[in-house]
């Protein structure tokens, strides 16, 4: 017999009526948050309950009206992306937790102390996290979040969201081997070969990366490059 915890209840609401589908809570996640997980992968039966608890089945007659359709990995997919997925405590508390590091990571690399123009910590980043009790959905993309928190971060210490243009200019004893390399590092805006072989290169990158960017490009060619933060902008 399964237990309780393989599966758990995904479920929509539709004019007013229930509808409730058993799934495997690891892919169900994972397929929520925007992976590419098979429906087949997810689903523990194909079955449409009006309440699963009770183990009570919505009609043909009823799934057809609401959904369109009787093909139940349509279904699933209508409930997954518009309804709700049961959480145990543990699992919504997991999920927060991953889902605010990922907020204060974007947070980091993305943001400027605009003061300084240097990056954040991302303890500090989390310390004011706590200090402003911000709340976070585990289903809601953490980009948008970060935006929001952001905004309700720069009411307590100097903070922006922003890009960091670098210029570069790689010598030519390194410039044909690292081209393809350094265009992984930012967004190319210009890229130009000089007369002596040397390749310049201007990138756009977060604002919040641009030391690593920066070690990166001097790592990659031994400390020979000329590196030169142009500007930030937001």
């Amino acid at each position: 017999m399964p237990r309780k915890h393989d599966y758990v209840v995904a479920w929509i609401v539709i004019k007013g009526k229930r509808f409730e589908i058993l799934v495997r809570p690891d892919p169900a996640f994972k397929f929520k948050e925007g992976e590419k997980v098979s429906i087949d992968d997810i689903l523990w039966t194909d079955t449409v309950y009006r309440d699963a608890r009770k183990g009570l089945k919505a009609s043909p007659e009823e799934v057809k009206k609401a959904f369109g359709t009787e093909d139940i990995r349509v279904i699933a997919e209508k409930i997954l992306k518009e309804g709700e997925i049961q959480l145990t405590e543990e699992q919504r508390r997991k999920l927060i937790e991953a889902k605010k590091r990922q907020i204060i990571t974007y947070i980091a690399k993305n943001a400027i102390d605009p003061k300084t123009g240097k990056p954040i910590p991302e303890k500090r980043i989390e310390t004011a996290f706590e200090q402003l009790r911000i709340g976070v959905d585990p289903f809601k993309d953490a980009e948008s979040q970060a935006i929001e928190a952001v905004k309700k971060i720069s009411t307590i210490m100097p903070i922006k969201l922003a890009k960091a243009v670098i210029r570069a200019v790689i010598p030519p004893q390194y410039s044909g081997r690292l081209y393809r390399e350094i265009q992984r590092l930012g967004r190319v805006l210009k890229t130009e070969w000089l007369n002596d072989g040397s390749l310049r290169v201007e990138l756009e990158v977060p604002a919040g990366s641009q030391v690593d960017v920066v070690q990166r490009i001097q790592g990659l060619t031994r400390g020979s490059a000329r590196v030169e933060v142009k500007v930030v902008k937001s």
